[in-house]
């Protein structure tokens, strides 16, 4: 029969039957020159699978002898191909066959051959799917089918085989073993309790580590005694809490970890093997599900102080203002000893929106790097210093989009921590959702493939099991500075919380739940049966804890607690923000400007820089050495630099921001030859200044920005700045935004003094080109939470930027930028409005008004770029008697200043001018805000009016025509009678 007669099952078959030398020699000359054999076999080989590939080139790489009852020189499957001949070169022909030994017939080796190259096909095929047939859930629920590729059969053996001796040459650790031993030791070693992925990994040494680690030797982690009792005391503990918090609060929601109660033993081998292995620090996140249980028993958190929170109590000072939040939201700082190496802990508070704190942990992870380190990017040794563990649901690690954006930013540049080590506390349930509703793949974890994780699948209630994968997924970790996962298959002993019944939707589940002893209970019997101590003991160490918690429990009503930790370790020196002007010290001085000025326009040597580029450089530095014409881009240069000559390093992330999305800022000069890149403000002082970070980012907005804020929070010191492409694009970002950057310091007492950069402004380009949803973030401005600020003139935004590091405390800062005034003639300012003397402006008065106040008939109160089409129509229309004023900053509201500004002009009406429509933008936000400040000084105009345009479900038209049509009758409405 031809071989393209062949289905592709028989082909595997001739394929690995008594032809296999001569296929090799065939596959061969075909890679050389598919001409040089027959059609009938092109077609073989070209359509031949992987794994047929796989065995050719193994058989063309391996030289074969006889000696006695082996074959000589069997190559382990996931060897390396021999190298392919270079261009010009013959193609070696393949190793003949070694003559027999005497009393060995040609037909004996050729058997032997076969078997050989069977039996690696068998493990490599365990090695690749052996995790199907692994045993990895506690209940038994899951039904596993046999696949064809783990059964012996498929390679062409039989039962009357299984005593055969089979040469492997090591494999497995065995020079030679049955196919009894090899299916024995394959089975076991993956289809066990433990199932492991990781033939995607396409890094030959990570792969050959991890095919070690679980193959070899030291595929077994030694406990000792001491050892087993410890994981005894630890699920104890875990399991103690969860029933000792159902009995005294029962019906309370906790979303208690009963079922997963492993997982405290689990991190805790990460935090004792990850500081033999040089870890000093760790931050976790995590969702609600089993927290309180890892802030208890885990980080150490009192739990008297659980309990007072039970109680109601605030989990922080009385004199610490704040909203608070639920229990099981709340983070916490510790540091706990293993055997002298003290690991710092801290833990993320973390909403109710799961996977949200990821990037967030992330962010915090890498500057906590470069603190360690004391170096900008991180070094690897500082990457090993410090370590990122999340603890994820099984249906919200498959279902949310914040995972795969996270696990995206861990190999790029500028995002890189060196590896998370994931926890899935895999329940085999969503809420309601069963996992072949929830998930298309057949794990959780499939994403994680994306970035070649290695994977460990395992059993729950095994907890020997799980604490040796957690070992070795921190020795990888620590050794490759790569993401790990570890899928530890468990179950929900309760509903989603414990108020529901979960079987109505799941009965056959809870039933096996309700008769499925504990884990605590489980492995209290294997040590009893192994004699590592009594029943008495084992029921004794139960004892001990509950009584422990007793007492802690009788404590809890007077408990108090006695300090806050938001403004220790890099914060402290910090403070709240008061009630004064809160301007910080922004001004520089003006040598120092031209200094900066100077520098960053500068052409450097060496570097073929755009010509276009060369022309915009050169009118930077004119405007430097003439002190005039400053705009926005160059502004913004000049507050980074100061900054960074000042010694504070600057962070930018963001789509496109070394350019600048609208070809403005070009901070990182490309050479036209080799690509290589300059940035002008690394070079200002080398070697006596900060430095200055510019990151590219990858298109994603929730994940970027989560990281960057997350980076904020660990590093007061630096000014950090995320920018939107466009400002539209924000709204990507909106659970960050939601659930941390606008509450955290009201919920959980944490500052932050990130940037958000967002391009704004009605230019005629659509709604999704023109706003930045200005008005979501003044309906979520209260409590002093942030600042919201739309800018006008370069010189503002400079010290709007200066004043985020230049100040006592931190707040979030949120600034609509522009996208038409970037080059606009009259949006620039004089050197001397960033000099000493100088500094933010909340509200800009009129510079144009030609009347005394009194006569003034109109107030036009504006913000952002429609100020310049205000003041071109009131020029062109030859107005004198209307007054122009610009609020620069909307939150926190300028009233007092706001106040001053209209006691000006006492006879005026005051309309209100946005260039959104009247349902979006400032409108809503300052219609009663402005009222109240003209009742406040007695103002007769009462109450603003508005001038823009009407309501609207889309922020904007996308038709030109139209659009100029708008803009043209809300000019004439706000300067119009």
């Amino acid at each position: 029969m031809a071989p393209y007669d062949q289905a592709p099952s028989e082909r595997h078959s001739f394929l690995y039957g008594a032809n296999g030398t001569f296929i090799a020699e065939l596959y061969a000359r075909y890679q050389q020159d598919p001409n040089a054999v027959s059609p009938d076999w092109q077609g073989f080989f070209a359509e031949l699978g992987d794994e047929g590939r796989q065995v050719l080139a193994e058989l063309q790489g391996a030289s074969w002898a006889k000696t006695g009852a082996k074959v000589i020189g069997a190559a382990d499957p996931d060897a390396p191909p021999p190298a392919k001949p270079g261009k010009g070169d013959k193609a070696a022909a393949p190793a003949p066959a070694a003559a027999p030994a005497a009393g060995i017939t040609p037909e004996q080796v050729r058997q032997a051959q076969l078997d050989s190259i069977r039996a690696l096909m068998l493990i490599r095929a365990h090695r690749v799917r052996g995790h199907l047939l692994a045993k990895l859930d506690p209940l038994g629920l899951e039904k596993r089918a046999d696949h064809p590729e783990l059964d012996y059969r498929s390679y062409g053996f039989t039962d009357a085989d299984l005593d055969r001796p089979i040469f492997i040459n090591n494999v497995l650790g065995m020079e030679t073993a049955t196919l009894r031993q090899i299916v024995d030791a394959v089975r076991r070693t993956y289809c066990g309790h433990i199932g492991v992925e990781f033939m995607h990994i396409q890094d030959p040494e990570q792969k050959a580590w991890i095919q070690e680690r679980i193959e070899g030797i030291r595929n077994q982690t030694d406990f000792t005694t001491n050892g087993k009792k410890a994981i005894l005391q630890r699920l104890s503990a875990a399991e103690g809490f969860e029933k000792f918090l159902q009995l005294k609060y029962t019906g309370t929601k906790r979303f208690g970890l009963e079922g997963g109660e492993v997982l405290v033993p689990a991190i805790e081998q990460v935090m004792k093997r990850g500081g033999q292995l040089g870890m000093k620090e760790i931050v976790l996140g995590m969702a609600h599900r089993g927290r309180l249980n890892v802030l208890a028993n885990v980080m150490g958190k009192p739990f008297q102080a659980i309990f007072s929170e039970f109680q109601g109590n605030a989990a922080h000072p009385e004199d610490v203002q704040g909203s608070g939040d639920v229990k099981y939201h709340l983070g916490t700082s510790s540091d706990r000893d293993f055997d002298g190496n003290v690991i710092h802990l801290s833990l993320s508070p973390n909403p109710s929106h799961l996977e949200a704190v990821n990037p967030i942990v992330c962010g915090r992870v890498r500057a906590k790097q470069c603190q360690v380190g004391g170096q900008i990017p991180p070094t690897e040794e500082s990457r090993a210093q410090v370590l990122g563990v999340l603890l994820h649901g099984d249906a919200a690690f498959a279902g949310q989009g914040l995972v795969p954006e996270t696990l995206l930013l861990s190999e790029l540049k500028g995002y890189r921590t060196g590896g998370i080590i994931h926890f899935i506390i895999n329940n085999q349930i969503g809420f309601t959702t069963a996992p072949q509703y929830g998930r298309s793949g057949p794990y959780p974890t499939e994403v994680a493939k994306s970035i070649q994780a290695p994977i460990f699948h395992v059993n729950g209630d095994d907890p020997e099991a799980v604490i040796h994968v957690s070992r070795i997924a921190i020795e990888f970790r620590q050794k490759f500075l790569k993401d790990v996962v570890v899928d530890i298959v468990c179950y929900r002993r309760q509903g989603h919380n414990e108020t529901e019944e979960p079987g109505f939707t799941q009965p056959l589940m809870y039933r096996a739940i309700k008769n499925q002893p504990t884990t605590r209970e489980l492995y209290a019997r294997q040590l009893v049966a192994e004699g590592v101590l009594s029943q008495e003991e084992a029921d004794g160490i139960a004892k001990e804890f509950q009584a422990q918690l007793e007492a802690d429990f009788q404590a809890a009503t007077s408990f108090k607690p006695n300090k806050a930790d938001w403004l220790e370790g890099k914060w402290q020196g910090l403070t709240t923000a008061g009630n004064d002007d809160r301007r910080g010290q922004t001004a520089v001085g003006s040598d120092v400007l031209k200094e900066v000025g100077l520098a960053i326009s500068k052409v450097p040597d060496g570097v073929a820089v755009n010509s276009k580029i060369v022309r915009q450089l050169k009118a930077k530095q004119e405007a430097v050495e003439t002190g005039e014409g400053i705009d926005w881009a160059t502004g913004e240069a000049l507050a980074f630099g100061t900054l960074l000559v000042e010694g504070t390093p600057v962070r930018l992330s963001g789509q496109d921001v070394g350019r600048g999305t609208f070809s403005q800022r070009h901070c990182v000069l490309v050479d036209q030859e080799t690509e290589e890149k300059y940035v002008p403000l690394n070079h200002i002082r080398p070697g006596r200044q900060a430095v200055f970070e510019v990151h590219d980012s990858p298109l994603s907005e929730a994940g970027v920005l989560g990281f960057e804020y997350g980076f904020s929070l660990a590093e007061p010191h630096a000014l950090v700045l995320w920018e939107a492409q466009f400002g539209d694009f924000v709204n990507g970002a909106q659970v960050i935004i939601d659930q941390f950057i606008s509450s955290a310091e009201s919920k959980w007492l944490r500052m932050s003094g990130l940037v958000m950069l967002l391009p704004h402004g009605f230019e005629g380009q659509g709604p999704e080109h023109s706003s930045c949803r200005i008005e979501r973030f003044l309906q979520l401005s209260a409590e002093d939470n942030w600042q919201v600020c739309n800018i006008t003139t370069p010189a503002n935004y400079f010290h709007a930027l200066r004043r985020q590091v230049r100040r006592d405390f931190r707040k979030p800062l949120i600034i609509a930028t522009p996208k038409s005034l970037l080059r606009h003639k009259q949006a620039v300012s004089p050197l001397a409005m960033f000099a000493e003397g100088q500094t933010f402006h909340r509200v800009l008065p009129d510079e144009g008004v030609e009347v005394a106040g009194e006569k003034v008939r109109r107030v036009v109160l504006c913000t952002g770029k429609v100020y310049y089409d205000l003041y071109a129509e009131r020029k062109a229309r030859n107005v004198n008697d209307i007054a122009i004023v610009r609020l620069e900053q909307l939150y926190p509201f300028p009233a007092k200043t706001l106040a001053a500004e209209l006691a000006k002009y006492p006879n005026a009406d005051v309309v209100w001018c946005q260039e959104e429509p009247e349902n979006q933008g400032y409108w809503f936000f300052t219609d009663r805000r402005i009222e109240k400040v003209l009742a406040d000084i007695g103002h007769k105009a009462g109450r603003p009016k508005y001038a823009g345009r009407p309501e609207s479900a889309a922020p904007a038209t996308g038709l030109l025509k139209r659009h100029n049509q708008e803009q043209a009758k809300l000019l004439d409405d706000a300067l119009s009678a």
